[in-house]
């Protein structure tokens, strides 16, 4: 039998570490005051408060409201806007994880879906953010499938996915010209109705409008990228629409810039250094040579998209600094689109991309708390999205640069 003064012990520790949890749960209560609140469903409340409670939001209404018992965050000269999502970007675990996710917080991202596995590493850089061991955005993982297997193949992968709790394909890859081979899309319908049977979302690399057209025909609801190879039909567009398909804009991946670094004609990268000639997909001449003629398809596509009614969400598809990353997106998404489109993409249509429209993307009452505080007026221009002060996962306070 464990002595009296043992147990006691026991009993004070216990004590204690519950307290500490109490603690930890009162400090998700939240509320932020005086704000600018950009709720991305298209309403715009010029001052008032939202009430966090459990990591949910309770309310996001005008004026003020009750706060007793709330940490209290006054948020005056500031704008609320939902967390920012990347519905596509390549993340695993390694050395640099834990300054990476940081950056990833600081520049207003709390939720990335993995771009495309290893799904291990993927679930490894998950648990080490789950856990409290490292400071990061909430991940969610995803596992690569091969295009290039029998569809048996293909069905036992995706069976083998599910059974890690892994819910998301990476990028499966189409041939873009001339387009999907028979072999390819039979092996896609395989993967697409094994999916749907274990619950697995499948995204779709389709970087030509052929191959977006053969993965929508073939179940695919989820595509990675807009078409970089051509111009893409009214037609088309309108098929994505009828289909409710999401396309992620990846506007600004590979978009060349002219005349910035050097006053001549040669396309640059978003570096300022030639144009990349290994860059993966590049479009080139006869001789080989990469283009850089990869901007402005994708951004006319995105317009063609959306004036059919189609949905455009949001990712980036790239490893750069995470600021410069949403700079350089932002920028391409502002040459077709209002600051109004730019909210409902990045927001409700990328939370419905990634599955979790129900809790993502708006800030409404029974929304998870992912808030993000900006300096200055977001609708005024994407620089004031850039200006990160403060950023709330889940309810809980992760980036505080005030």
């Amino acid at each position: 039998m464990m002595p009296p003064v043992r147990v006691l012990r026991l009993a004070i520790a216990a004590l204690g570490l519950l307290a500490l949890y109490a603690a930890s749960a009162a400090a998700q209560d939240v509320a932020i005051t005086n704000a600018r609140i950009v709720v991305g469903n298209g309403q715009v409340i010029n001052s008032g408060t939202i009430v966090v409670r459990g990591g949910k939001i309770v309310s996001a209404s005008a004026g003020a409201a009750a706060t007793q018992g709330l940490r209290v965050i006054d948020a005056k000269g500031m704008s609320a806007v939902p967390g920012f999502i990347d519905a596509h970007k390549h993340v695993n675990t390694g050395p640099q994880e834990k300054e990476q996710m940081q950056a990833l917080l600081e520049a207003g991202y709390t939720t990335i879906l993995s771009g495309g596995g290893p799904g291990d590493g993927n679930i490894t850089l998950r648990d080490h953010i789950d856990s409290g061991a490292i400071n990061g955005p909430r991940i969610i993982p995803s596992e690569r499938v091969n295009l290039r297997a029998t569809p048996d193949e293909a069905r036992a992968a995706i069976r083998a996915m599910a059974a890690k709790g892994i819910k998301h394909t990476g990028e499966i890859a189409l041939t873009p010209l001339p387009g999907p081979t028979a072999e390819e899309i039979a092996v896609l319908r395989a993967v697409v109705d094994e999916a749907a049977k274990a619950g697995v979302q499948v995204n779709v690399h389709a970087v030509s409008t052929p191959a977006m057209v053969a993965a929508v025909d073939a179940g695919v609801r989820r595509l990675v990228h807009l078409p970089n190879k051509d111009f893409t039909s009214h037609e088309a567009a309108a098929r994505l629409a009828k289909t409710g398909t999401i396309a992620l804009g990846t506007v600004g991946f590979g978009a060349p810039i002219f005349g910035v670094f050097a006053s001549d004609n040669n396309a640059r990268f978003r570096d300022g250094k030639p144009w990349p000639e290994a860059i993966a997909g590049a479009n080139r001449d006869a001789a080989g040579r990469a283009l850089g003629t990869e901007a402005a398809y994708p951004i006319v596509n995105a317009r063609t998209i959306w004036d059919n009614g189609g949905l455009i969400g949001y990712c980036t598809d790239t490893n750069y600094e995470p600021l410069a990353g949403l700079e350089h997106e932002l920028k391409s998404y502002s040459i077709v689109f209002s600051m109004q489109d730019i909210f409902k993409l990045m927001g409700p249509n990328t939370a419905a991309y990634i599955g979790m429209g129900d809790q993502l993307g708006t800030l409404e009452a029974g929304k998870l708390a992912d808030i993000v505080l900006l300096d200055g007026n977001p609708m005024e221009g994407i620089h004031n999205m850039l200006k990160t002060k403060v950023v709330v996962k889940g309810g809980k306070v992760v980036v505080d640069k005030r």
